[in-house]
């Protein structure tokens, strides 16, 4: 409804990865690099990972989109939480190779033949799982037993992880310490700063058809804007859409830092409360202190209990003594 009063031919801040509107800064273009260098050098392993909403699944839809042209195949894994059979299973249909009533082992055996009949070919091979923070530590170890499809120089199944950083965490922990060490390529996506965010905005609002950017998003706007989102695209992208709506339903022809501030207070952007877990640890911490400061006052009260004892099996000693020196009389 806005695009009209602000002279846009489509919207520019759509939260759907759309490769079309990729902004490409200095990090985006090295994760991107280097995923699409491992891929053509068969690296075999390769590793990404960002914050929520750095643009780590727009990266992966702009590189099957290269892959697609090159003729490379892919099995793309967009919601890894599965089982290691129901893991084989989906990158197998998605190469298009039958899985109905197949076992664990014909479903290697069918991968396996189809990997090396492509690297025949001089063709390439891409398992992409995206969300892969998510898998299991079983599935991740099934990753690694596909990276043993090799020949004696290269890898025939080339593997990418997306992930958020809780990947890196358990690509650090000792039952997948094997996994690590095969990790060939690794990047990492952060937040955009402020210059990086006033032109990802102006870019995105030129491609959407608006000539004049820093009019409708001036300077002090753009500021305020980095400040609420902490320059994380996705958010920047739900910022900017509500304010295009606000601005509209307001006739204003320029976005107002009063008007990202609203959005950030009705998005609640700035309120962030513990995680179950976090929850959890200070829950049984509170707990540990209870029981520590009962134990002491148990503690005290036998010490006290212990002394008036001692105290009073000594007044009967004296008292007892003093009598047995008592004079006749």
């Amino acid at each position: 409804m806005y695009k009209h009063f602000y002279n846009l031919q489509r919207n520019p801040f759509e939260i759907t990865p759309d490769p079309s509107f990729l902004f490409a800064t200095k990090k985006h273009n090295e994760a991107l690099a280097t995923l699409y260098y491992g891929v053509k050098r068969r690296k075999g392993f390769v590793v990404m990972t960002g914050e929520v909403g750095t643009g780590k699944t727009l990266l992966v839809r702009c590189l099957l989109q290269i892959l697609s042209r090159a003729n490379v195949a892919y099995a793309y894994v967009f919601n890894p939480r599965l089982s290691p059979m129901e893991f084989l299973q989906y990158i197998a249909g998605d190469f298009r190779l039958p899985t109905a009533g197949k076992s664990k082992s014909e479903l290697l055996l069918d991968l396996s033949s189809y990997v090396i009949a492509r690297f025949q070919k001089g063709l390439t091979t891409v398992l992409v799982v995206d969300e892969a923070h998510h898998l299991s530590i079983d599935v991740l170890e099934e990753v690694r037993l596909l990276t043993n499809l090799e020949t004696h120089r290269e890898k025939l199944l080339q593997i990418l992880l997306v992930g958020q950083q809780e990947l890196d965490e358990k690509l650090d922990s000792t039952d997948l310490r094997q996994l690590k060490q095969r990790i060939a390529l690794r990047s990492h996506l952060g937040s955009l700063d402020l210059d990086e965010t006033r032109g990802y905005v102006h870019r995105r609002l030129q491609l959407a058809g608006n000539t004049n950017p820093s009019e409708l998003f001036p300077r002090e706007t753009i500021l305020e804007l980095h400040q609420q989102s902490r320059g994380f695209p996705r958010l920047i992208n739900t910022v900017c859409e509500n304010a295009l709506i606000h601005g509209y339903a307001r006739q204003s022809r320029s976005i107002t830092p009063e008007i990202i501030t609203e959005i950030a207070v009705d998005f609640r952007l700035n309120v962030e409360r513990p995680s179950t877990a976090e929850q959890s640890t200070r829950g049984n911490g509170h707990v540990v202190e209870v029981q520590q400061a009962a134990m002491t006052l148990l503690d005290l009260y036998a010490h006290l209990r212990n002394a008036q004892k001692s105290e009073t099996d000594l007044r009967a000693t004296v008292g007892e003594g003093a009598r047995k020196n008592e004079p006749y009389i």
